[in-house]
């Protein structure tokens, strides 16, 4: 397979500071660039290989996919790590400052889901879906739920395990797990927000803890946009 090129940007290609010291000023200059804090949130539930970012955000290049993740480790928001053999290969990890960046990840999503411009159908990763979960959860109505779900999209694996109104999401095997869905990311996403029928997903295990689960989360209602 031939190797993409990779091009360094220009110096007058770099993106100017806004000569701000308001603290919103700097976390632009920090994360504002395109896909800056998209390939950071792929980040947030553990480290990953370029190959895998890239495959999860579609609509990135590999020179910008580069160029982002050289900018996020010089700003101390990520970290290159070689995996020891048998592996042997480089994965990106975000660091403990940059997992922080998650809480900004959950308000603009949150905000973000109100505007009637939204366009839930449009690719979604998992990491985005489950993610959304932390986001979206509805906490009274999971304080009376107990339980642990896995999910399997493709290769990638993950759990989720919710307990007494607050939710637990982590990649890894799913050994344990009441309740196991696998399925896509976007699919997910119709079942739990848009509606789907839950019979769409392949359920192994407790079906009815996992129908529970899928209803625990809800949007924000949209804005009513002024008449053009």
């Amino acid at each position: 397979m031939p190797l993409e090129k990779i091009t360094k940007p220009r110096r007058s290609e770099l993106r100017r500071g806004y000569d701000d010291a308001c603290g919103t000023a700097h976390a632009l200059e920090l994360i504002g660039e395109r896909w800056a804090l998209l390939v950071l949130r792929e980040l947030m539930l553990g480290a990953r290989r370029f190959s895998d970012l890239r495959a999860d955000l579609p609509g990135i290049s590999a020179n910008v996919l580069t160029q982002r993740l050289e900018e996020l480790e010089e700003r101390g928001l990520i970290r290159r790590k070689r995996l020891p053999p048998p592996a042997a290969r480089d994965v990106y990890e975000a660091t403990e400052w940059g997992l922080e960046a998650e809480a900004l990840v959950q308000a603009l999503g949150r905000w973000a889901a109100r505007s009637p411009r939204h366009d839930p159908t449009l690719p979604l990763s998992a990491v985005s879906i489950l993610l959304s979960f932390r986001t979206m959860i509805d906490r009274p109505a999971a304080a009376g739920f107990s339980g642990r779900i896995g999910f399997r999209f493709g290769q990638e694996s993950f759990t989720a395990a919710v307990e007494k109104g607050g939710i637990e999401v982590a990649r890894g095997p799913v050994d344990g797990c009441a309740a196991v869905i696998t399925t896509q990311p976007t699919l997910l996403a119709g079942v739990v927000y848009g509606g789907v029928p839950f019979e769409t997903l392949n359920v192994e295990g407790d079906e009815a803890l996992a129908r529970r689960f899928v209803s625990l989360f809800t949007l924000p209602p949209k804005v009513q946009l002024p008449d053009s």
